[in-house]
């Protein structure tokens, strides 16, 4: 069965080719972009791409290719709650190893990210956790409904056509791993481009872990509400770290 729309049909198949394509013309902008945002200090355009990467999976597929990448409902509310939990201990562990290996220093993964969200180094409580709350919803919405429609969607879909589940995880995990070293491991610290190699692969290697736990709830819950709410578990779980934490 072809699952994207016919319109489609006529440049593409659904295979592992398509998949790359959507790879190339994805995260390779967003990769730069991620680096200019580092840069100038203006977010605004991430959440613009993970806007464009929900919408890909509405774009390209049709209705059946959109169930068939997890686009659905799941009556697994117990594991959508033990996803979310899941989610918020993997980050707490993320965050003892950055503090462990690095402490507060822009080599510690969390520190590095939690410069984006300009917390203001003289802040009351009450404006502290008013700010932690509208960054932890943005948080829990925009990049783990965005990412995952994307990478656990259809690139997994994409390759799992032509080399089964299994091995199209791998695919999608690395993907999403190496996407994050615009996030951190190339750094931009007082207007200097710096990188961490033995931080990086760290962070990379987490990130493909992580990545592999996203699969693992979709499969567990059938539907990419699995993935999604173990994201939001741990994009909560690392703000928490990195507002009240670090």
């Amino acid at each position: 069965m072809n699952y994207l729309r016919p319109f489609w049909q006529k440049y593409f198949r659904y295979d592992w080719r398509f998949g790359v394509f959507l790879l190339a013309i994805v995260c390779i902008p967003r990769f730069l972009m991620v680096l200019e945002a580092n840069q100038s200090g203006n977010y605004a355009p991430i959440g613009a791409i993970m806007f464009l990467s929900a919408l890909v999976p509405f774009l390209f597929l049709n209705k059946s290719g959109q169930k068939q990448i997890g686009i659905t409902g799941t009556p697994k509310y117990g594991v959508l709650s033990m996803a979310l939990l899941l989610g918020v201990v993997l980050s707490l562990v993320f965050f003892l190893a950055g503090d462990m290996l690095y402490g507060t220093s822009y080599q510690n993964w969390f520190a590095y990210i939690g410069k984006s969200y300009q917390i203001p180094e003289v802040i009351s409580s009450r404006d502290k956790l008013l700010l932690f709350t509208i960054m932890a919803g943005i948080g829990m919405i925009f990049s783990p409904i965005g990412e995952e429609f994307f990478f656990r969607g259809i690139v997994h879909g994409s390759f799992a056509a032509s080399m089964g589940s299994q091995k199209a995880s791998l695919v999608d995990g690395l993907a999403f791993a190496l996407t994050h070293l615009a996030h951190f491991g190339l750094v931009y610290v007082q207007g200097v481009w710096e990188f961490y190699p033995v931080a990086a692969c760290i962070w990379v290697s987490g990130m493909f872990l992580v990545s592999l736990l996203f699969f693992r709830m979709k499969r567990a819950t059938g539907s990419l509400l699995g993935a999604i709410i173990c994201h939001a578990g741990f994009n909560l779980g690392m703000i928490y770290c990195i507002f009240y934490l670090l």
